[in-house]
Order: structure tokens, then sequence, then C-alpha cells
């Protein structure tokens, strides 16, 4: 098996060689793929000697050439920022001029990512193997998965969320993460836990329950929604129920992607350290917790081990608000054939309606990102349950081309 990173020279790379290093079957070559060719050879020596510490014989190689690093891969995975960090604090504050939430993922700040990275992405697919796997952790995950499929490509988008989820659980009861067994239901970055069985038994109202303060401030909700739905909504949620008092603090506050390029520079020179072979701790600070995990894990199934993962896929039914060719995620079995939605209930109106809002702003920011253009821009934003004023629309239209100009070849 040979597996290609793009965006291999990411300060998370190390985390995924680590567990590269621990399947339970042998990766015979990992590629990092990067256009940074001395940060990418930082990681790469890093990832070497993370691999001989475990004694894997797993080879890691590197290159910034895209098609040779492409040939011959068996699974792409996709973690590329068109941008970097940079990016991502523009998409962070030009929001909060219009009163709206500056997030990389979502609202403004998410479309502008996604204007930015879906035809970069599209492009990476069409230059790798027909019958590669491609693996999207890039975000906006959702947005980035739908143009993949929409494509014909063999994609699915991954997250972490329910893995981090599943792993607090899991430690609440007692049990090992396998044994807890999630009906993660939603779009990416728009996902509630409705149940957590253990044995066959739903553990989540005693969950809530017993421990619903501490949940409740893990994700940084009040408890009376856990409470008043019975469901642990992923922490993205606080953007749409709690938007005012979000846009509030970041207005007084460091942009996330300030703080992370700051952590990611550290972790940069600590990867030079030649002595250095395990991760180190500032790591865990730079976000994606359980990456690695959700992704051998995929990796591991779509090598032929069966297991269930919260993943990205086509809707085909799964949610019967939402139509066949939307991109949802969902738990689903996943094989060697690929993953399948497991059974689930349709969502109570209050989750249907703010899930077809949300999918039906996705369906036209993969148009935007398409095809590019001024008024799909504005209609996609307007469309977002975050923006959906036309004043707010319009103005966050001229911020975002005018913040990206350089990478929308439609705006120059």
């Amino acid at each position: 098996m040979r597996v290609a990173v793009v965006g291999g020279g990411s300060t998370y790379t190390p985390e995924l060689v680590d567990g590269f290093a621990r399947l339970p079957f042998t990766v015979d070559e990992v590629v990092l793929i990067d256009p940074a060719a001395a940060r990418l050879a930082i990681v790469g020596e890093f990832g070497r000697r993370i691999l001989a510490r475990y004694g894997s014989p797993t080879r890691l190689e590197w290159t910034s050439d895209l098609d040779a690093g492409l040939a011959g891969a068996n699974v792409v995975l996709l973690q590329l920022r068109v941008g970097g960090q940079q990016t991502r604090v523009s998409d962070e504050t030009f929001p909060l001029d219009h009163g709206c939430v500056g997030q990389e993922t979502t609202g403004a700040g998410g479309l502008a990512k996604a204007l930015r990275t879906v035809p970069v992405v599209l492009d990476i697919a069409r230059r790798a193997p027909s019958d590669a796997w491609l693996v999207a952790f890039t975000n906006p995950v959702g947005i980035v998965t739908r143009a993949l499929l929409d494509a014909g490509h063999r994609a699915v988008g991954l997250c972490n969320v329910a893995i981090g989820l599943q792993r607090r659980l899991a430690r609440l009861l007692s049990v090992e993460p396998d044994e807890v067994l999630l009906d993660h239901v939603g779009l990416n970055h728009l996902t509630w836990e409705r149940s957590a069985t253990v044995d066959g038994v739903d553990r989540l109202p005693e969950l809530i329950a017993k421990h619903g303060d501490y949940l409740a401030e893990h994700l940084d909700l009040p408890g009376e929604y856990l409470l008043l739905t019975g469901t642990l909504p992923s922490y993205y949620l606080r953007y749409f129920y709690c938007h005012d008092a979000v846009v509030a603090e970041q207005r007084t506050s460091q942009a996330r992607g300030a703080r992370v390029a700051e952590i990611e520079r550290d972790l940069l020179t600590m990867y030079q350290d030649p002595g250095l072979d395990t991760k180190p701790e500032l790591l865990s600070e730079r976000g994606g917790a359980f990456y690695s995990e959700a992704a051998i894990g995929l990796l591991a199934s779509l090598h032929g081990t069966p297991g269930t993962h919260a993943v990205n896929v086509r809707n085909r039914g799964t949610l019967p608000n939402l139509p066949d060719e939307a991109v949802v995620e969902v738990s689903c079995l996943v094989d060697g054939t690929g993953a399948t939605p497991l059974p689930t209930a349709p969502l109570t109106p209050d989750l249907a309606g703010l899930v077809s809002h949300v999918s039906g702003y996705e369906e036209l920011a993969v148009e935007a990102a398409l095809k590019g253009g001024e008024e799909r821009v504005f209609r996609a934003l307007l469309a977002h349950p975050l923006v959906g004023q036309v004043d707010k629309a319009r103005g966050l239209t001229e911020r975002l081309l005018a913040a990206n100009a350089e990478f929308l070849p439609w705006v120059r």
C-alpha cells in the first residue's frame, strides 16, 4: 500500500505518521507532498525518527512534485491549507466587521476557504490514480467532499469531532472507546450525538443526567440545551446557538489562526531537534485532536477490516429531509467497498430545519467554487443562516473577494 499525504508539510503530519506506525498492517510507503520544500524536509526527517523508534518497516518519502508523489497511490489523504495560516486569520476576522462570526469552516470565512480550496482539491484529484481513495480532512470537509463526489471520484470526508466525543464518553463510562457506538448525525461541523450505545444499551441519557454540566462546559454550550434535546451537539453548534456572544468574544481576542501560527513556529523548531522521536506535548494544542486515530482507523477499514466510523458520504435517503445528492456526516459501516450509512431515525424538526438550511447553502457554495462569480458568492452567503440579510451578505461578499483575489482568478 502506498499512501500520499497532500499537505504533508503540516505540523499535523507527525501525529499521522505516529498512527501509521501503529497500524495492525504495514503501509509499504508514505509519501508527503507539499510545495514548501524546507518545511517538508523538517517534518519528513522527524517522521522518519518516529517510525524508527517504533521499528516500523514503513518507508517515508517526501517531494514537492505533486505528480510524482501521487503516482501509484492507493490512498490520498488531503490535509492542505491554501494560503496558509495568513488566510485563516483573514477568514476569522473580516466577518466580524459585519457583525457575523469569524470562523474558517462556517459562515463567510468558511465560504472563503471553500472558494480557495475546492478548485485546488479537484485538480489534485484529477491527477491522482483513478482507483485511489481520496480522504478529505481539508475543511470545509462537507463542501470539499461534495465537490469530489460530484466530479466522480472515490472520496470520503473525515472529521475528528465524533472520535473526540466518543473517547470523552468512554472515559466517563470507564469502557474502551471502541465499545461506544454513536448515533452521529448531521452535516460536517453541524452534528449531534443522539445515542451512545454500549453492549446494546443507550447510555447517553445517563451521561447527560450525571455529567451534563461537564459536557456542556466542554462543548461551550448552555447545559439546558443538552437537557432540552437529549443530544450532545458538536461544539461548532456554538456558532449558531450563541452567535452574538461568540462575535463579542472574537472582537476582543486573538484570532485562532494567529495562535496556531505561533504554535506551528515552535513545533517546527522542536521538530529540528535530531534527538526528538516522539510527538511533543505542544502538538496537542495545535488542534485536530484524535485526527490520526480517525484517519488510521478509516484507513484500516478501507483496507478490509470493517469498522464503524463517522464520515462524510452521499445522503441517498439517510436523512429524508435532504436530497439524495447532498453530503451528510453520519455513522457508517466502512469496509473495502467504501462507507455505508447505518440506519438512523429522521431528525427532529429543530435539527432538520437547521440542517436543511445549511445543506442548501453548501450546494450553493460548491457552485460558487466551481463557477465563480460575485453573484454566486452573494447568493451563497445570503442562504447561510449565520448571514441571511441582504446588506450583510453584500458587504461580506465585497470583503471576501477583496481578501482572496490572489486565489480566485475570476476576481482579477
